[in-house]
């Protein structure tokens, strides 16, 4: 199996299309030196991939610090994914997503444009390859969900709720539910919501400032209500990236927090842009941490009762604004 395959990188994987074979030995050593900090406690003998965009580069890395493949990319990414063919589906610019093959070619594109009777700027931040091999991709400016099919052409458009309109900031992390609707992170609206597939809204929750006062900043100065993503638990439960809010939050279907980590709350540890989240089967979450600085993880792995058993920054590959990001090669069952 090469190194661009994924294993089990979903509960529910999409069907495979095709593979393709491919020779990797032209991307060892492609960047050296790199270092990684690792704490591992479950299985340190096998590296961890990593999959994440930052400094003009889109990268599979492991927690060693070896680069397996790399693609340079200027555009900010706020999504990524390797699809089961071992393409990589990723964006070119602030409208453009694309899948690009493990030898770096174009499989599939798909560019944003204004909506009839809107001429403003659009902005995508999020995509999702789906079952039936369309791709999701959440327009920014344009205010819809849109289904892609491998043609180019939009098959399925669905509208979505936006009380404080902005093209960066109408959406971020968005994932498509098991009954076929959207749970959407809208950033400016500090809210989280659930809609079916007519664009009606079926549930929300709007972040609060957690007690303490908001302040200006990216880094972990900053604190604010501007939600980054957001999954669905097999509980029903909602598990939250908090974004500028510096925080993890769980919450129930009431609206009730669960579970929760906050800024400080782990030892040696201070929440940024808190960015992806991911639920492992054994109750383990993995959090995106952007913006933290050196010294900082970009990623760790924390238990239930909030003991963090992995962690990775690599500042050598990636830097300060490391927010998309896919840990590779999980157990069936990860819900990310």
């Amino acid at each position: 199996m090469n190194d661009l395959t994924p294993q089990n990188i979903s509960s529910k994987p999409v069907p495979e299309l095709h593979r393709r074979s491919f020779a990797l030995a032209a991307f060892a050593g492609i960047l050296t030196g790199q270092v990684s900090k690792l704490s591992h406690a479950a299985d340190a003998a096998k590296p961890r991939r990593i999959l994440a965009a930052d400094k003009n580069v889109v990268a599979i890395v492991d927690d060693s610090g070896k680069v397996h493949w790399h693609f340079e990319n200027g555009a900010e990414a706020h999504d990524l994914h390797l699809l089961p063919n071992g393409n990589v589906l990723l964006p070119v610019s602030r409208t453009k997503v694309v899948e690009v093959t493990p030898d770096k070619k174009i499989a599939w594109s798909y560019d944003a444009k204004p909506k009839a009777g809107y001429d403003g700027r659009v902005e995508v931040h999020a995509f999702q390859q789906l079952a039936d091999g369309r791709v999701m991709v959440a327009e920014s400016g344009n205010r819809r969900i849109v289904e892609v099919d491998r043609e180019g052409k939009i098959a399925f458009e669905m509208p979505l709720t936006v009380d404080n309109p902005h093209p960066h900031r109408d959406t971020r992390m968005v994932r498509r539910m098991s009954h076929g609707g959207y749970l959407v992170c809208h950033e400016a609206d500090a809210t989280v919501r659930e809609y079916d597939r007519s664009g009606k809204v079926l549930w929300s929750y709007t972040l609060d400032l957690g007690g303490r006062p908001r302040s200006d900043g990216h880094g972990p100065e900053g604190h604010g209500v501007e939600v980054y993503g957001a999954v669905r638990l097999e509980n029903g439960n909602t598990l939250i990236g908090g974004g500028n809010n510096n925080r993890v939050l769980e919450v129930n279907p009431a609206g009730k927090v669960v579970w929760s980590i906050d800024q400080k709350e782990l030892p040696g540890i201070t929440l940024a842009w808190v960015t992806t989240v991911t639920r492992l089967p054994n109750g383990n979450t993995i959090v995106g941490n952007c913006h933290a600085g050196k010294g900082q993880p970009q990623l760790f792995e924390v238990t239930p009762d909030k003991k963090v058993v992995w962690s990775f920054e690599n500042f050598e590959t990636f830097g300060n604004g490391l927010a998309a990001s896919q840990v590779l090669d999980l157990p069936v069952g990860a819900i990310r």
